[in-house]
């Protein structure tokens, strides 16, 4: 190649003056974009962001430029004003802005495409105003919508206020990883503040915010959070997650009481031991409504299981919870929280502090019924239809197999219809509404028992052996109160129980009237089976007092019949049953019994008066003949059958 000769390139130019203009023209550009000083245009930057947003914009340091393909601008210190109403004057700012812009599809298409976009120590404060509006609303959509590429955060910070609701979130934004090619890379979230007046904590993994702008695309996002003792872990796809459309998330929940859901996501739920749960979570919106979906959850609450699906529907009065729950096993204690009441504690028991607190109180405590009040304002808080089965009941103490509740909420009238039970190889269905309207709490409860077998309600298996027969009965009830003992202790009403005929040892009916005799020799050489006739209960409640009209046991062997009441208000027995033998057996004490004490601590024992008197005229006569002391405690049989019948046992 031969050299560079000037002489020749300048004759060149003189016979084409168009290249000499050219060549001036590049050449005087070339020094203009070398020496110019791109600070010069940040006012008119300035001004022209202010007009289109109605909001204040300032670049704090340098403006500079970078021509070509991809023409590169570089801020220092930009910073985005905030709302009028807000108390932070500046919405947005970075240490640093620096992105690109291609200029061919901004030339020839009016396409902004920007491959890259960096933020060094980016701050962003997004707040609802008073009327409910963000302060991310502002000014005219433009025509020309730049689309984003790539986004890098170092060090970034997101708040959010949310002062209604009480809520303030502050959380750390990075991004991890450079993107390989077109892909942006994906962030770190780490940070916490308060939800609803909750304290709580976020950490978590998902796509770069520039995916949130394709509702097309799915944006996968690993979170962990925490408020209390609740955790969530939500792991899926969100579309459109910017106008929160659609969801389709793993949300695994745990915590220690699921009353602790109603201040975090306004879930009405009783006291319960610690749960864990795992589901889909989905999202759908009609009109003005939002009906979030819990599917195929499955987990555990205390020591029973549980799975099935829940929604819960906003944007109507009240909240509206529906769910279709099942337990292949059920721990019957877990139920407790229903009634005011604490689960079991200690051993292998689930339970909480809170709860574990409360159950030792409830054992310190003379009464057994729960006092604990409902709370009128969760009530009142929500609407629901649940309907929850258990396939199997664990109830060490209780003969009871199996349960169907149908629980309606609405307006805050509440109602069991029908709660029923499995007991005993019967049936208890009881329909229970619950007035929470008005404090207090006005309820009406209607049970019946049908087909309960005798011998699993007895309390020994030496007793239950021989035991045949079957139960029925039925329990009106109406009273007001805000805990279940003051509904009982206030409660109007009817009650009976009963059975026809049927079969009993004949030990438990030695036992019942203090036949020590037959009592003993049964003990020893085995017990033998006499039938009963009928038994039968029937109580009229007036202000929490049961008092009997009709009580009656009678067998072939044994009748006894019994008077007295039954406060449900003092949680006292004050019951007299007269067993009267129709056998001749020695040593009988023939004296009334008395059934007293309380509830939790049920006292069952003769008359002492009446054994007293005639123990000592036995005394009297065996010192003078000791065959003769035992006349006074011969029984000959002088009872006589109850009438049995009625509706009771049918």
């Amino acid at each position: 190649m031969p050299p560079f000769d000037p002489r020749r390139a300048w004759a060149g130019l003189r016979r084409h003056p168009w290249l000499a203009v050219l060549a001036s023209l590049l050449a005087a550009i070339a020094v203009l974009v070398a020496l110019w000083d791109w600070n010069w245009f940040r006012g008119p930057i300035e001004r022209q962001v202010e007009a289109r947003t109605g909001r204040s914009f300032e670049i704090g340091g340098n403006l500079d430029v970078d021509l070509g393909r991809i023409t590169t601008i570089r801020a220092d210190a930009p910073s985005f004003g905030n709302a009028h109403w807000s108390k932070a004057p500046i919405m947005a700012s970075t240490d640093r802005l620096e992105f690109g812009i291609a200029v061919w599809p901004l030339l020839l298409h009016r396409e902004v495409l920007i491959p890259d976009i960096r933020l060094a120590k980016p701050r962003l404060h997004l707040e609802k105003g008073p009327t409910g509006v963000g302060n991310w609303v502002f000014g005219e959509r433009g025509e020309m919508q730049p689309r984003f590429r790539r986004l890098w955060i170092d060090d970034g910070r997101l708040r959010f206020i949310d002062a209604a609701n009480k809520t303030d979130i502050e959380v750390a934004v990075d991004s991890t990883a450079q993107g390989k090619g077109q892909v942006a890379p994906p962030i770190d979230v780490e940070g916490g503040g308060r939800w609803h007046g909750n304290r709580f904590s976020v950490r978590g993994h998902a796509q770069s915010p520039l995916d949130l702008r394709d509702p097309r695309s799915p944006y996968h996002i690993d979170a962990h959070a925490q408020a209390g003792g609740t955790k969530a872990h939500a792991r899926g796809t969100l579309l459109d997650p910017l106008r929160l459309r659609d969801f389709d998330l793993k949300l695994a929940l745990a915590g220690q009481d699921m009353a602790d859901l109603y201040p975090l996501l306004g879930i009405a739920t009783p006291p319960t031991p610690p749960y864990a749960l795992d589901g889909r979570l989905t999202r759908e919106i009609q009109g003005a409504r939002t009906t979030w979906h819990y599917d195929s959850f499955g987990g555990t609450v205390g020591d029973s299981d549980l799975s099935g699906s829940a929604s819960i529907t906003t944007g109507g009065p009240r909240p509206y919870l529906r769910a279709q729950l099942v337990s292949r096993q059920l721990d019957f204690d877990d139920l407790a929280g229903f009634v005011g009441a604490a689960p079991r504690a200690g051993g292998s028991e689930s339970t909480n502090p809170e709860l574990a607190a409360q159950a030792a109180r409830q054992r310190a405590s003379p009464k057994l019924l729960p006092d604990t009040p409902y709370a009128l304002e969760k009530l009142r808080a929500m609407d629901a239809a649940v309907r929850w089965k258990a396939q199997r009941i664990d109830a060490p103490k209780l003969p009871l197999d199996d349960m169907d509740a149908h629980l309606l909420l609405e307006s805050g009238v509440l109602r069991l219809q029908p709660l029923d039970f499995g007991v005993a190889g019967g049936d208890i269905r009881a329909d229970i509404r619950m007035d929470a309207r008005q404090s207090p709490i006005r309820t009406r409860a209607d049970i019946a028992a049908r087909g309960l077998n005798l011998g699993p309600l007895l309390p020994e298996a030496k007793l239950a052996e021989d035991a045949i027969g079957k139960l029925g009965g039925q329990v009106s009830l109406r009273g007001s109160g805000n805990s279940i003992a003051r509904m009982l202790g206030s409660s109007d009403g009817d009650a009976a129980l009963g059975m026809g005929r049927g079969q009993i040892g004949n030990l438990l009916m030695e036992y019942a009237g203090l036949d020590i005799a037959e009592a003993l020799k049964f003990l020893v050489q085995g017990d033998r089976k006499i039938p009963i006739r009928c038994a039968f209960g029937d109580f009229a409640v007036e202000d929490g007092v049961m008092t009997a009209r009709a009580l009656a046991f009678d067998t072939t062997d044994t009748i006894i019949v019994g008077e007295g009441t039954i406060s449900l208000k003092d949680e006292t027995l004050q019951l007299k049953l007269r067993p009267r033998p129709k056998d001749r057996s020695l040593l009988v004490l023939r004296s009334p019994l008395i059934v007293g004490g309380t509830f939790k601590d049920p006292d069952f024992h003769p008359d002492y008066a009446r054994v007293g008197l005639r123990g000592a005229i036995a005394l009297a006569l065996g010192s003078i003949a000791p065959p003769a002391a035992l006349l006074a405690t011969l029984e000959l049989g002088p009872g006589e059958d109850a009438a049995c019948g009625g509706n009771y046992a049918k």
